[in-house]
């Protein structure tokens, strides 16, 4: 009785993206369980045939990793998922995302990847919280996938937040590495242990170039 909707190429916003997916699927059969897994396999994409600088930086930087989570609608749990949203911008292929060739995966990952989150992904949030009849002071706490460490520093600046405010980010960089789609749930898992605010925002970057937001509201 069980019914699979496997999704494939949504790459680092795959977390947040999936949360998406699965509140939509949940909201439809109010009572039942639904169980999001991300799983990334980023080891496959290593390539010994092109020692190339940019493969060679995403091998050092990706990681394997896998993370799930239940939701179930209407039961008015702690935790819940307000609001989704999506921003894509148009042109962007060539910024993140993989080249299929009879070898395998071929990394595409743009050095201007930081430039690009700081110039573009604040007006992006806006844009997506005021679809969501919010504003960037409704939100307690962002709750990002990292990334990468120039990445962070980089959402901090299109966030208008102080240097050190992604903390749990960077603890799982540090601890994990990016692990691409699971990243964010990772983080999100370390910032329930510590006591989620009434209103969180999941947030997360992939191909496309794709913005990803999730709207979390918690009662204490």
């Amino acid at each position: 009785d069980v019914s699979r909707v496997p999704v494939f190429g949504l790459g680092c916003a795959g977390g947040v993206s999936g949360l998406s997916i699965a509140s939509r699927l949940a909201q439809a059969r109010p009572g039942t369980n639904v169980l999001l897994v991300a799983l990334e396999l980023c080891t496959l994409a290593v390539r010994h045939d092109e020692l190339t600088k940019a493969n060679v930086v995403a091998a050092s930087l990706f990681g394997d990793g896998a993370a799930a989570a239940v939701l179930r609608a209407g039961d008015g749990g702690a935790t819940q998922i307000e609001a989704t949203g999506e921003k894509q911008w148009p042109d962007t292929l060539d910024i993140m995302g993989w080249s299929v060739d009879p070898e395998g995966f071929g990394v595409i990952f743009q050095r201007t990847i930081p430039d690009f989150v700081r110039d573009n992904f604040g007006p992006a949030v806006t844009e997506i919280l005021s679809r969501m009849k919010l504003v960037a002071s409704d939100i307690d706490r962002f709750i990002c996938h990292p990334g990468g460490a120039k990445v962070i520093t980089a959402l901090e600046r299109a966030l208008s937040l102080d240097q050190g405010t992604l903390d749990h980010e960077r603890d799982v960089i540090a601890d994990y590495g990016n692990m691409s789609g699971p990243t964010v749930l990772f983080v999100l898992e370390r910032a329930r242990a510590a006591g989620l605010p009434p209103r969180s925002l999941l947030t997360a970057l992939g191909p496309g170039f794709t913005a990803s937001c999730v709207a979390l509201r918690h009662a204490a």
